[in-house]
């Protein structure tokens, strides 16, 4: 760690001229004294001193230039994430709907095997190969009933 009575020395001699600089830089002076306060907790914590006072306001120069590319990256995000004001929750309504739906089918209407693999897969998210382990079935035989079961949901909904 740097000494305290050098940290002091640097920082009576050089704080004005960066805090000029970081407020130049992003015309904000709350920003601007963050940047200048993190470079000299990062000096704080470090056994060597700068070198020079040009050193020091090279790195307020290079805090606020990162500190700007920052907000300028996290306003491309914005701009490219708008957030509605008000979501309509219609469409997660049918879409639950129309999923209760599927579910009642393949408990109505479809024959064991193929419920059970049915719900192993997509309830339970296991594979073919781990649905027909538990099943005692061969995989591929596994996978065509899967295959049937979806197709007959794909009929059955398809002028739904």
């Amino acid at each position: 760690m740097l000494e305290q009575r050098i940290l002091e020395q640097l920082f009576r001699r050089n704080y004005s001229e960066m805090i000029h600089l970081a407020r130049v830089l992003l015309g904000d002076d709350g920003m601007a004294e963050d940047v200048v306060q993190d470079i000299f907790l990062r000096m704080a914590d470090s056994d060597i001193p700068p070198k020079s006072d040009a050193y020091l306001l090279t790195a307020v120069r290079n805090a606020c230039w990162n500190r700007i590319r920052q907000m300028q990256l996290h306003e491309r995000v914005k701009n490219l994430l708008p957030i509605e004001e008000e979501t309509d929750p219609q469409p997660i309504r049918d879409e639950q709907e129309r999923l209760n739906s599927i579910t009642a089918f393949v408990d109505e209407l479809l024959e064991e095997p193929h419920r059970s693999i049915f719900h192993l897969r997509f309830d339970d998210d296991l594979t073919i190969a781990e649905i027909a382990r538990r099943l005692g079935l061969n995989p591929n035989t596994t996978y065509k009933y899967l295959a049937q079961s979806i197709e007959r949901i794909r009929q059955h909904f398809k002028n739904h």
